[in-house]
């Protein structure tokens, strides 16, 4: 079977393509090499043995000369960042899967499956749960309310605190552009793959960590930003009280995910929760950096808050695991590796401060007010 991989060049893209060569498919990559991910705009060593075509999902033209002889596509493919430019996200992420189906009809090209990659963004603010009011999803926090540095949620009935709980597939409710973006992505692979007999699925992924997560790229993960920080002396930033709980899933277990739904019969015309199980503070993250490095330093928690963060999000995957998947990486085994990764690239620029600087630029990264 041929695979065309978009974004095949990129983190997870990359390492899919890894498995698919071991697994005995022939694979090419599209993928438009974009400057804030690929700095130098050059094709990793590791893509050496697969067709390569440098373009843009959104161009038509780009994607006919890719979809050649595929088989199968994982479209992975997609604008990712925390600034303001709602509209690239449409234009990238949801005009880009658009065309990709328009092409398959048009051509009536037989594909064997689409895999598409969505997230565990569409879930916003996600899943609570209320002792008196039972299951709640609650809006976002207003910009007044992190403001003051009250960060944690209530039950919109009788504001008793809310307990967190894992999401599942069936209450998506996007908080941010991306997330929009990322539902509309997999809106459009379900139901037109199943209008037009293109057997396709959708993978939400939680926050997925590892080996190759580009330095340059400010939306490449908390890891990213820890480890930078700490690369060039300052302790490393953490967002609000640092109690925020989340999903760190080891990229073996996304490429995994891959591998099963793009072979098996019963991940047609789903969506799939893609996590590890465990769930993590960003302080308790923080601090694991910091000891794996052996440096001798505490979190920076001094009030900064990024708009448009969820307080806690993590995925219960009780559907992919009915098909027979298992998450295997540890938070030790994420971090292990990916500074065993990082520890051969020079420090070089320092792009986890630029990212911080422009966030905070934006309106994007802010402080809570002080007391008068």
């Amino acid at each position: 079977m041929h695979v065309l991989v978009t974004g095949g060049a990129g983190f997870i893209g990359s390492h899919v393509v890894d498995a698919l060569l071991r697994c005995g498919y022939s694979v090419t990559v599209l993928d438009s090499l974009e400057s804030r991910v690929h700095p130098d705009r050059s094709w990793p060593e590791c893509l050496a043995a697969v067709r390569r075509v440098r373009g843009d999902v959104t161009q038509r033209d780009d994607w006919l000369v890719a979809l050649d002889d595929a088989d199968a596509v994982v479209h992975l493919a997609a604008y990712q960042d925390y600034q303001a430019d709602f509209s690239r996200f449409a234009l990238v992420n949801d005009a880009g899967t658009a065309l990709l189906y328009e092409l398959l009809v048009e051509r009536k090209q037989p594909v064997q499956r689409v895999v598409v990659a969505s997230s565990q963004a569409v879930y916003g603010e996600a899943a609570y749960q209320c002792s008196e009011h039972g299951r709640q999803y609650p809006p976002p926090r207003s910009p007044q309310q992190l403001s003051r540095g009250n960060w944690d949620l209530v039950c919109p009935v009788c504001r008793v605190p809310l307990e967190p709980v894992a999401s599942t597939e069936e209450h998506p409710s996007p908080t941010n552009a991306y997330g929009i973006s990322k539902l509309a992505t997999e809106s459009y692979a379900l139901t037109l793959g199943a209008r037009h007999d293109i057997p396709s699925a959708a993978l939400r992924f939680s926050i997925i960590q590892g080996p190759r997560q580009s330095p340059a790229n400010a939306y490449s993960g908390v890891l990213r930003a820890f480890v930078g920080h700490i690369r060039q002396g300052r302790r490393p930033v953490v967002y609000e009280d640092g109690r925020q709980r989340r999903d760190y899933t080891h990229i073996r277990d996304a490429v995994s995910a891959v591998e099963l739904v793009l072979e098996h019969p019963d991940a047609v015309g789903q969506a799939f929760n893609v996590g590890s199980g465990a769930v993590t503070t960003v302080l308790e993250y923080a601090n694991a950096v910091l000891a794996a490095m052996g440096v001798d330093l505490q979190p920076d928690v001094s009030g900064r808050y990024r708009l448009g963060d969820t307080r806690h999000v993590w995925s219960d995957t009780a559907r992919i695991s009915a098909l027979g998947w298992r998450p295997t990486g540890t938070l030790h085994e994420i971090i292990r590796d990916y500074l065993a990764w990082i520890a051969d690239a020079p420090a070089g620029e320092d792009w986890t401060a630029r990212a911080l600087s422009r966030m905070e630029s934006a309106g994007v990264v802010r402080q809570v007010a002080q007391n008068p």
